[in-house]
């Protein structure tokens, strides 16, 4: 699998890249990610990538023929078809980034990630290559070097190998296995710290009482912060709050 970035910035990915357990996907070759520095396609003696916006207004615009020149460069080098390589653009106007569209990624060839800075993007650049856009939520960032590399995160850290264990992830908030909900509490060593106790659940040693206590935790957990991913749950149990942590 193979993403190429159109940035920047392309240090700021290098830290990224080689560091912590997604380090393991890049080195290994499971993840290939190549950065692609816009400047080296920039116009003219001073290597410009932006302009002023047509209509005035504050800030600057990054130019259509730098991006396309980039652009054209990484589909001659991957020589791949449009379809098998799109085109992603990290934007407040997209698509919210979420676990099941991570999931798609998957099992795909890779994409192109274009990092936007300043402005914005020449809009003709984004009608005639732009595939998909992608936003982080509802904020804007100086930048898409961050939402590429979260992007770029969450998918790797679903590719084997790269988790001490290949089961970590299919029980994290939002995967099938929780039905999309978040994740229960953790504890670990010691049993008391600060006064506060571990639930006498964990304790037991019993295995199913001990996911049972998992899915009412994760009900719990999912209805007092993200209500909205319950969905249709009416005829789930979910405990009141008085009983989400016994001591």
């Amino acid at each position: 699998m193979r993403f190429d970035v159109i940035t920047l910035f392309p240090d700021i990915f290098v830290p990224f890249l080689e560091q912590g357990v997604n380090r393991r996907a890049f080195e290994s070759q499971i993840m290939q990610v190549k950065l692609w520095n816009l400047r080296d396609y920039a116009l003219g003696q001073y290597k410009r990538v932006d302009d002023r916006p047509y209509g005035g207004g504050a800030g600057m615009v990054m130019m259509a023929e730098p991006l396309f020149q980039c652009l054209s460069a990484i589909r001659q080098e991957r020589g791949e078809e449009r379809l098998e390589c799109p085109l992603i653009f990290f934007t407040p106007t997209g698509q919210r980034l979420n676990h099941q569209l991570v999931q798609t990624w998957d099992t795909k060839r890779g994409a192109i990630l274009l990092c936007g800075r300043y402005e914005g993007v020449d809009q003709r650049f984004i009608d005639l290559y732009v595939d998909l856009m992608i936003s982080m939520g509802d904020f804007v960032l100086s930048g898409g070097e961050i939402p590429a590399m979260a992007f770029l995160d969450a998918i790797a850290r679903l590719q084997p190998g790269v988790l001490n264990s290949d089961e970590s992830h299919q029980f994290d908030s939002f995967h099938e296995n929780l039905d999309g909900l978040l994740d229960c509490p953790h504890f670990t060593r010691p049993e008391i710290w600060q006064g506060r106790g571990v639930p006498t659940e964990l304790m037991s040693g019993h295995h199913e009482n001990i996911q049972n206590w998992r899915k009412q935790q994760s009900l719990i957990v999912t209805k007092q912060h993200r209500p909205e991913l319950l969905g249709n749950s009416e005829g789930r149990s979910i405990p009141s709050k008085s009983k989400e942590l016994k001591k």
